[in-house]
């Protein structure tokens, strides 16, 4: 058993098509195997920790270390967003997908917004983050009004320039447009304030974002982990992925690199119970704008940090990494598609290794519960790979 628990999500770094892909039109995706076909990946790190062994990846071999179990997860809920994808790596089965806007939002709900903010809304359509402020910003600057727009996610979000909007009036608009999206007919996975700074032809989005989601619609391993007086460390953007519910100490990160510090800084801390990390670039800089060559040098930037993590394990760790959904950069559109992704566990003091069998996202929320001997239900899961981490 562990006194500490690390799970560290690569947003979006799928492993391959799901066994349900062809209901999300997402047959043939593969992020990183699709990515590792496309550029010259080299991750030695991942390789030497069996990553290679979970699926055939151009270019990396199939090494299983003596240290770690390398397999890959399911999902079971109906979606291949990141709330679905991360409730469920804590346990929590969503059987309703949360809608998705593809032709953007309705005129009440927009004239909600403009009449508590008092100001005017362009676009209102499916955008790319990065586009939508070539194409608005600089009528956003003019005129001040609010930038509104989606995604192929279930979100919302507000955009405007940090010098005609302040943070602190963005971010009220963005908790009042939360206050009004909570159920049907316009509920709304996550309302996400996008400050961007810049001039026309120069904008660039800050790391002031924000954003604001639902709660989890059940109870999750979390929230037994705090009931029973365990840490629960947020790095990244997991307190807005779960609305707070369940953390005991919340740290923001600005980047990948930003967040791999902010993990390290922390195992470097006494407590007993779990930290979980994520990594969003992955999914918003690289996946969604489907860039195989940024995503690749993401990839191997985080490899490369992954020495300095191992070696400030002790025997009594358990760190496991993991995605919440694909976003393969080379595949159709821009959306997250549906893939299984992977399973990573390294301990200093495991003395075996081997390639696990296909397990589902909720037997993390089983590893968790049944290490810290938590009185909860997240036991009940059928479970392919607890056995096999516990009887090394």
């Amino acid at each position: 058993m562990f006194n500490r628990i690390h799970v560290l999500v690569m947003d979006s770094v799928g492993i391959g098509e799901a066994p349900d892909a062809a209901n999300f039109q997402d047959e043939g995706s593969n992020t990183l195997g699709n990515i590792a076909k496309t550029v010259n990946l080299k991750i030695p790190n991942l390789e030497k920790m069996g990553i290679g062994g979970i699926t055939p990846l151009k270019n990396v071999k199939n090494i299983t270390s003596p240290k770690c179990y390398a397999g890959k997860l399911t999902e079971i809920s109906s979606g291949k967003d990141t709330m679905t994808g991360h409730w469920e790596l804590m346990g929590l089965l969503t059987s309703t997908p949360f809608p998705t806007y593809p032709n953007g939002f309705n005129t009440e709900l927009l004239n909600k917004i403009s009449n508590y903010s008092k100001r005017s809304i362009v676009c209102n359509k499916p955008y790319s983050g990065t586009k939508v402020l070539e194409d608005y910003g600089e009528e956003q600057m003019e005129t001040g009004a609010l930038i509104v727009y989606t995604s192929a996610d279930p979100v919302l979000q507000i955009a405007a320039h940090e010098e005609i909007i302040p943070l602190e009036e963005l971010y009220d608009i963005c908790q009042y447009t939360r206050s009004i999206t909570l159920e049907e007919p316009n509920l709304i996975g996550r309302i996400i304030a996008r400050p961007y700074i810049g001039t026309p032809g120069n904008f660039i989005r800050t790391s002031n974002r924000h954003d604001y989601a639902v709660s989890p619609h059940g109870k999750t391993v979390l929230d037994t982990l705090k009931e029973n007086g365990f840490d629960v460390y947020a790095i990244g953007k997991i307190n807005d992925i779960f609305n707070g519910q369940g953390i005991t100490k919340s740290t923001p990160s600005t980047s990948n690199m930003d967040g791999v510090d902010k993990f390290i800084e922390t195992l470097k801390i006494k407590f007993t119970g779990i930290t979980f990390t994520n990594l969003v670039d992955f999914d918003s800089m690289y996946g969604h704008r489907r860039n195989p060559e940024g995503y690749a040098k993401a990839l191997e930037e985080f490899d490369s940090r992954l020495p300095e993590i191992i070696s400030n394990l002790t025997d009594d760790d358990l760190f496991i990494v993991t995605a919440d959904h694909g976003n393969d950069p080379t595949f159709k559109g821009t959306d997250h598609t549906r893939e299984y992704v992977p399973f990573i566990a390294y301990s200093p003091k495991f003395n075996n290794g081997e390639i696990l069998p296909v397990g589902n996202f909720s037997d993390i929320a089983t590893i968790i519960s049944n290490n810290f001997k938590l009185n909860d239900n997240f036991t009940n899961y059928e479970n392919t790979i607890y056995n096999h981490l516990f009887s090394s």
